[in-house]
């Protein structure tokens, strides 16, 4: 009776990495071209492959350092008005804003009434009611048609 063993049938064979012999004798042109060709395909092996997880270690990106945001100015909310002024007081508004841009400061309208509003804002009480004073009082509503 023939017996087997199981441990034999079932061993995984070993590979063995063959390295190409160093020539004992002296080298010929033929020879040569055989160790050559020998080095070739050992060089040609992949070199040892890292983990995907030494990989992953190495190679880790900083972190964006957060910047923090300007906090949003709001922008002041307009109001849109309408209101009757003399002739003689409007011509004195054209005349102003010609004198801003001759002194290379180009204003609009809009923006030296808001200056006189701040003039009259940072005048005392007196020079305020005197101002005031200076300036007759005219009829609201629109003007009739000449």
């Amino acid at each position: 009776m023939v017996t087997t063993n199981k441990k034999i049938a079932t061993a995984k064979p070993v590979k063995m990495a063959i390295l190409p012999a160093a020539p004992k004798v002296a080298p010929t042109p033929a020879a040569s071209v055989v160790v050559a060709k020998n080095a070739t395909k050992v060089a040609a092996k992949p070199v040892a492959r890292k983990s995907p997880l030494a990989a992953k270690t190495l190679v880790k990106p900083l972190p964006k350092p957060k910047m923090e945001k300007p906090a949003k100015v709001k922008k002041p909310k307009l109001v849109r008005d309408s209101f009757t002024i003399p002739k003689a007081e409007y011509t004195v508004l054209d005349d102003l804003k010609q004198r801003a841009g001759k002194l290379a400061s180009p204003a609009k309208k809009s923006e030296l009434i808001r200056a006189g509003v701040k003039a009259l804002a940072a005048m005392s009480d007196t020079a305020f009611l005197a101002a005031l004073k200076a300036v007759p009082a005219i009829k609201t509503g629109r003007p009739a048609k000449d």
